[in-house]
């Protein structure tokens, strides 16, 4: 038999049951428009360009994207992606989201995973870099020196930079993991770290009429040049870049794919070859070459390493950015 303590008990029970009832309701009730799952999404669409390619990347269907795309181009009051001449890109406010998208993910990972170092010591990766071939003979016995000694199960790949290679499309695509280079405008989309700047003379045989006096713009202009093929087809070169700003035409009589070959050309020619003072004075300390003081006054070339935003938040391509800064 129930006392009036138990009625009590249970008219508070009550009360309390359709208030958390109430209460679930109510957290039921409110969502946030945006949850991880469609800022992965609106992230991968404004890096990738294309529905097919970010259900690839994040293992759903299209459908499931196409629906995506369309609440969050309902949430944000924006296209987001539009049709151009080459597939989809981004709007103005499409573009405008992709930094916070990226720097939000990159919290919400931190929070949501447990921490791990990456231990290089016994990683098994195989590192993709892309670098201009006059670098390698500077820094690459440094760096392998000591990718060995810190990874001994890894592997590095260093690819060269040609005409016909892009970069910025080997970067999204996973070709490489990163790329060295000095263009005067790289790709503002691609993550940046500064390595070095350098500055720019000329570099001929110590037998040259120029060799051993102050060179003119005159001298300059009328001499006979050696260049490298540029290595991108997107981009110039940063000598004729300035050239070409400065309204300056110099004779390039001789141009070769690789900047290797060049000191072994100026040997044995009347060539000027212009490049920066690290590799000129490198090779004039091995070869009958003279290191002359540039009469254009070129700006120093700034030397950096690009990343994409595909592995920016990888600890691995983070260690070997290090590796390579510290082997510059």
């Amino acid at each position: 038999m129930h006392g009036v303590g138990d009625h009590d008990q249970r008219r508070a029970d009550g009360n309390f049951l359709a208030g958390d009832a109430a209460g679930c309701r109510a957290v039921t009730a409110y969502r946030d428009p945006i949850d991880i799952y469609l800022l992965r999404v609106l992230h991968t669409l404004l890096v990738e360009g294309s529905v097919t390619r970010t259900a690839v990347r994040l293992n759903q269907s299209q459908p499931a994207i196409s629906a995506a795309l369309k609440r969050l181009r309902d949430i944000i009051g924006d296209p987001l992606l539009v049709r151009g001449k080459s597939g989809m890109v981004p709007t103005e406010r499409g573009a405008a989201l992709l930094e916070p998208t990226m720097i939000a993910l990159h919290e919400i990972s931190r929070i949501a995973m447990q921490q791990t170092r990456f231990d290089p010591a016994s990683s098994q990766r195989r590192f993709r870099v892309g670098s201009p071939d006059y670098l390698n003979i500077l820094f690459v016995p440094t760096l392998v020196e000591r990718f060995r000694r810190a990874a001994p199960n890894a592997a590095l790949e260093l690819h060269p930079l040609s005409p016909d290679s892009h970069f910025e499309t080997a970067l999204e695509e996973g070709q490489f993991d990163l790329v060295i280079g000095n263009w005067p405008d790289p790709p503002a989309r691609l993550h940046r770290r500064d390595l070095f700047t350098d500055d720019v003379v000329c570099l001929v045989a110590r037998t040259h009429p120029l060799a051993g006096r102050p060179v003119t713009e005159a001298d300059y202009l009328a001499a006979a040049h050696v260049a490298p093929t540029p290595y991108s087809a997107m981009q110039r070169g940063p000598i004729d870049t300035h050239l070409s700003r400065a309204r300056l035409k110099r004779n390039v009589a001789v141009m070769v794919p690789y900047f290797s070959l060049a000191p072994a050309l100026l040997a044995k020619s009347d060539l000027v070859f212009t490049t920066t003072r690290r590799f000129a004075t490198h090779h004039a300390h091995t070869m009958p070459l003279a290191v002359l003081e540039s009469p254009i006054d070129f700006p120093p070339m700034q030397y950096y390493i690009l990343w994409h935003a595909r592995s920016h938040l990888s600890a691995e391509i983070q260690w070997l950015v290090d590796l390579i800064a510290g082997a510059m």
